[in-house]
């Protein structure tokens, strides 16, 4: 499959760049390794056959990196856990998006951040992130890496000014800074994260330490479509593919993207730890890829009216939209240079407490009451007590998650029924 298949990696017509969003529709795949069929078949098989002993020993020794690839060579199919032609078409696609050398797939968001971090974090390091960041992320730094003698120093995202400087420099007093890890938009509050900052921060770092850290963003918020982070410096891109990649809240997924050497030791630990996706998990990506720009659009232009109409609401206090970042301020700067667009997901703060909250989401009739976000339903939940309940209170009301924010997640759904339901929810209050 593989020799022919570098024929069916069509990026250009002529001088002219094809698209990712064209090249979703059959990039990396040969219908005529598959029968003629128009899309590729679902591989649900644990091993593959070798066509001979050689085969096999040529096939594991280039898996194991135990040499180098010949010029043309491809990784032979051996055991799903190592690799799988669904995924290998799928990480092809999701690589194209961000114009990287390589993707990986992941059981989960929460799988490719742990597998990302446990390749390049050694007992003594320190790793540097943003916050507020995911809940499950922020408990796996707060409270296990520790426990495997980790050391780790928060930054704050912000619409305003940020401490990535100040919280560098106290880690560089704990041990060998490995990790700068951050969340751009953060969840939920939309606070920004200079993507370019973080990456000069890394090359000065490699002068003083003598080890350059490598920079992780979690993109899952506006990527692959509005944000692409390695045209500024970052060294691995993350993503709960669960979310927008998907699309359909009906998988559970992650993936790393980046560059080939970078990426080398997570798919190393990736194959010992078995976190990788399942061969069907990868085929409804690969299917949901195929309007991923159709949905995320439709989902941004729905986003920008009803901020809006919760900006001029009176029962509304505050609406964390990117979309209403003040012109000339940094983080208007920021955002501008590295996203085109504000996306679907945002939180806002209505006036009351958490009972006033929670009559909101209680009153929703077509927005479902539900954690995730991306998916062409609209959802909406309760951070302070949902997604980020293992956060510490006093932290989250740092970073602006109070009790009486909610977060929405705008679906595909009719614009104007969505603000009817939010109308009707907040009459509760």
């Amino acid at each position: 499959m593989s020799d022919q298949k570098r024929n069916y990696r069509k990026t250009k017509i002529g001088n002219h760049k094809l698209s990712p969003e064209t090249q979703m529709m059959g990039y990396g795949y040969d219908p005529m390794l598959s029968e003629g069929a128009l899309k590729p078949p679902i591989f649900m098989t644990s091993t593959f056959v070798f066509e001979n002993a050689q085969a096999g020993k040529d096939f594991f020794e280039l898996a194991y990196g135990k040499r180098e690839a010949a010029k043309g060579e491809e990784p032979g199919l051996i055991y799903s856990r190592i690799n799988n032609p669904d995924l290998e078409v799928l990480e092809d696609r999701l690589a194209l998006w961000e114009d990287a050398d390589k993707g990986l797939t992941f059981s989960s968001g929460m799988a490719a951040i742990a597998t990302s971090l446990m390749a390049y974090l050694r007992p003594g390091d320190v790793i540097v992130y943003s916050a507020p960041i995911y809940g499950g992320t922020e408990y796996l730094i707060r409270n296990i890496l520790p426990e495997y003698g980790i050391k780790s120093v928060e930054f704050e995202s912000g619409w305003d000014e940020l401490t990535l400087e100040p919280a560098l420099e106290e880690a560089k007093k704990l041990g060998r800074v490995a990790v700068i890890y951050a969340e751009t938009p953060a969840n939920p509050t939309n606070g920004l994260i200079d993507l370019q900052r973080c990456g000069d921060a890394a090359k000065v770092l490699e002068k003083e330490q003598g080890y350059k850290p490598i920079v992780m963003v979690d993109n899952t918020f506006l990527g692959p479509v509005w944000q692409k982070p390695l045209q500024f410096g970052v060294d691995v891109v993350l993503y709960s593919l669960t979310k927008y990649v998907a699309g359909h809240s009906d998988v559970v997924a992650g993936a790393a993207v980046g560059a080939a050497d970078v990426m080398g030791p997570i798919q190393g630990f990736r194959t010992i730890l078995g976190t990788m996706c399942d061969p069907h998990t990868g085929w409804l990506i690969m299917r949901s890829l195929e309007t991923l720009k159709l949905r995320m659009s439709a989902s941004a232009i729905s986003a920008e009216k009803i901020a809006k109409f919760l900006r001029d609401h009176p029962k509304v206090e505050k609406v964390n939209y990117l979309g209403f970042l003040e012109e000339g301020s940094q983080a208007h700067r920021i955002f501008s240079r590295q996203s085109t667009s504000a996306g679907s997901t945002f939180s806002f703060d209505i006036k009351g407490d958490e009972a006033a909250a929670f009559r909101v989401l209680d009153a929703l009739q077509i927005i479902k009451l539900a954690v995730s976000l991306g998916g062409t339903e609209s959802l909406m939940e309760h951070p302070f007590a949902m997604t980020h309940s293992d956060v510490p209170d006093d932290v989250k009301l740092r970073l602006g998650i109070l009790e009486q924010t909610l977060r929405i997640s705008v679906g595909v759904e009719n614009t104007d029924d969505l603000i009817a339901d939010l109308t009707q929810a907040l009459d509760a209050i």
